[in-house]
Order: structure tokens, then sequence, then C-alpha cells
């Protein structure tokens, strides 16, 4: 008996078919159709918003979401095995005949009349995803930081496409206008935008459209103001990334925001845009992992208004949560729309 499957990798460099299919056709996220069938797959398995959301289900999107390449083909039912053996190593999600989601094993993810998964079913997830989370989860155990296991864990090495260094080294001009803006003016000793633009022309360049709403109101609400100057958290998270900090710190205080803004005006900006290069991806991987359970602890505390442990500074970790999410290229959202889910 043949069987038409569909599968949803996301690693980035697919492996090749290793069995023979009748038919096959391929498609990657170069084709724009491919966003919106991806889209509305995501709706399907939430019957178009009918259901409501569970954790398997939210497993399921995010894997959906972080699909990069889509193969459908036609195979007998005996080369089942190899076939479940090419989707775990391409870390895959198949969809068969019968409107169901499953794992590579066959295990049902999706049920298509309830949404309920198997027992058995397992998101695939690369090994070194999983390895992360574990290392995380016993340095948070270390701390007497408690997280639930089911917190998933982050991409792999293998899905992973980070920003390009000069985008990054782009993005840290931008912050740090915003930034020392809105600390002049939390001071009330504001710094004339004009004046900041004379220094800085490269840096207005890069401004995403709530920084420059944001530089283009002479008296900003005191809110916007202080969501601003926590962007220099953003900014030591992506120094950081770009190798001019050795370490993260624990998330137990604020960054030293003299030396953040020293590193930033040490560099002629167009030298330090030539010049940026990536610390490995490995270790900022590493971060991701670590800073998303930090954030749920932090998070988790504050909902049942209790200290947050280990004096984890929830603002210090969405901050660093905001600036890694788009650095790994989250969702494929710009710098405004970037979300800190926990």
């Amino acid at each position: 008996m043949s069987i038409l499957m569909n599968a949803y990798c996301t690693v980035r460099d697919p492996i090749a078919l290793t069995f023979d299919t009748e038919s096959l056709s391929y498609r990657d996220r170069s084709d724009p159709e491919v966003g919106d069938h991806l889209d509305g797959f995501i709706g399907f398995i939430m019957e178009g918003g009918k259901r409501e959301m569970t954790q398997s289900l939210y497993a399921v999107m995010r894997h959906i979401e972080r699909v990069k390449h889509h193969f459908s083909f036609v195979v007998s039912e005996s080369q089942l095995e190899q076939v479940a053996g090419w989707a775990w190593e391409n870390n895959a999600i198949l969809f068969y005949p019968d409107s169901s989601v499953r794992d590579p094993a066959g295990n049902v993810l999706v049920d298509p009349t309830t949404g309920e998964p198997d027992e058995e079913a397992q998101i695939p997830y690369p090994p070194d995803s999983r390895e992360r989370k574990l290392r995380s989860e016993v340095m948070l155990r270390n701390r007497l930081i408690d997280t639930p296991d089911t917190l998933p864990p982050v991409v792999g090495a293998s899905e992973l496409e980070l920003r390009d260094a000069d985008e990054v080294a782009w993005r840290t001009l931008a912050l740090f206008m915003a930034a020392v803006r809105a600390e002049s003016l939390a001071s009330e000793n504001p710094i004339p935008v004009e004046k900041l633009r004379a220094k800085s022309p490269m840096a207005f360049e890069a401004l995403s459209p709530a920084e420059a709403a944001f530089l283009g109101t002479e008296s900003p609400n005191p809110q916007t103001v202080f969501n601003f100057v926590w962007r220099y958290e953003a900014l030591f998270t992506l120094q950081w990334a770009l190798g001019l900090h050795n370490d993260m710190p624990f998330a137990d205080a604020i960054c030293d925001v003299p030396l953040v803004a020293q590193l930033q005006i040490a560099q002629p900006n167009r030298e330090r845009i030539s010049n940026a290069k990536l610390r490995p991806a490995g270790e900022i991987l590493d971060a991701l992992d670590l800073n998303y359970r930090l954030l749920w602890a932090a998070r988790e505390a504050q909902q049942q208004k209790r200290e947050a442990p280990a004096s984890i500074d929830g603002g210090v970790l969405s901050e660093r949560q905001h600036a890694l999410n788009w650095l790994v290229q989250f969702q494929n959202a710009d710098w405004d729309e970037i979300d800190i889910p926990s």
C-alpha cells in the first residue's frame, strides 16, 4: 500500500531522502507560497481558532513556525521505518492522508478530530537542543530555581539562522541612541535629538519605527521613556553577542551602563560595522536557553506574588530575551514585533 506524506523540516540543510518514492515534490522558504501554506497549516491544527490552546498544540505550532523545508512524497508502507529515520534526522513532523499530524515514528501529535496527541508522541528537537535544555536545568537547580520539565528546548544549531554580524552592529547603534535619549529625559536633562543625530547620523539610519517615533516626540510619556531606558540591557546583550563582553552575568543585577556606553563610543560607527563578528553560535544558544527558563521563573514568581528566586531581575531577563529572540530570528519578526513568550 502506498501513502502520500508531507514532511515539514526545521533544519537549515536537510539531508536527501534515504528511501525510494513514487513521486516527490519539494519547496522551501524561498517559495512565496510556503509562508501562506504554513499559516494555513497552523489554522488547520487549531481548527480555525476553535480549539483551545494546549501544551501539545503549542509545541506543534512552534515547530510549524520554524519549518524551512516542505517535502511531499508517496512511499510504500514497507518503508515507514526508513521514513522515520530520515524524519528524525531532518527534525520533521509528518502529515498523513487521514489528516493527522505525526512525529517521525508515526505517533499522532494532532488527532484530526480531537486535536489530542498519543501518549507516546514526541515533538522532534535536534539532539543538541535537548542536551542544552538539560544543562540549563542543572545550572538552575544548582541555584535552587525550579522550572517545569515541560518547557521545551530552544532551537538547535542545525536549525539556527543568526542575523548577520553587521546587522547586529547596526542595531546596537539604534539602541544606544534611543537609550541615551531616554536616559537624558529621565534625568530631566534632555539631550536634543538634533545633537544626537549630529553625533551619530548612522544610528538614525538604523532606527526601528518605534525608535524613530520615540526620538521624534519632544515630550514622550514617562512609561515610554522608562521602557527605552531599559534598552541598555538589550544593547548589552547584543554587545555580548558581538564579543564586546567576555561573559553574560547572572541576571540578578542590571548591566554596567557606563561600560556599555563607553564600549559603544570607543569605536567609530563605520569601523564597528565593518569589523563586526558574532561569537560562536553554541554560546548564543546556551544563553538563549538559560535566559528563556530564567524568564519563566521570574514571571511565575511575579504571577504568584512571590519574591523572584535567586534575586533574578525580570526586567533584565525580558530585555535579554528580546535581543536574543531577535538575534536568532524568532518567528522571523522585526525588532518592534519581537515576542518574548515564556
